[in-house]
């Protein structure tokens, strides 16, 4: 069940930090928590009723965030802190896909 996150960050108290959360980021019409399976319904149904047809995914979704941050100048070491990557070089793969400048670039040799 997906009772909250914290897009990892190392000093969250809440979400998969292995403590209870304070409240639920989605409720169910209930009141409790939704299941994993019942948010990608909901996406899904999301994705249809905007007429997108375009394949997406929540970890599509977490990677165009990325990918966007760093195309506006976000320092790599604050996205990786949000993805919750512990080593630089799994965030920095997402750096080839976001800077331009590099493209341009001429070899001297």
């Amino acid at each position: 069940m997906v009772k909250c996150f914290c897009f990892g960050l190392k000093n969250c108290s809440r979400g998969f930090c292995n403590s209870e959360p304070a409240e639920l980021v989605f409720a169910s019409n209930r009141g409790g928590p939704l299941t994993t399976t019942s948010l990608q319904k909901m996406f899904r149904l999301s994705l249809a009723k905007a007429g997108i047809t375009k394949p997406a995914t929540f970890h599509s979704l977490r990677h165009s965030f990325a990918t966007h941050l760093l195309e506006n100048g976000t320092d790599v070491r604050y996205v990786q802190e949000l993805l919750g990557h512990a080593n630089i070089r799994t965030t920095q793969q997402y750096t080839h896909l976001t800077n331009p400048a590099l493209k341009n670039i001429k070899s001297p040799l």
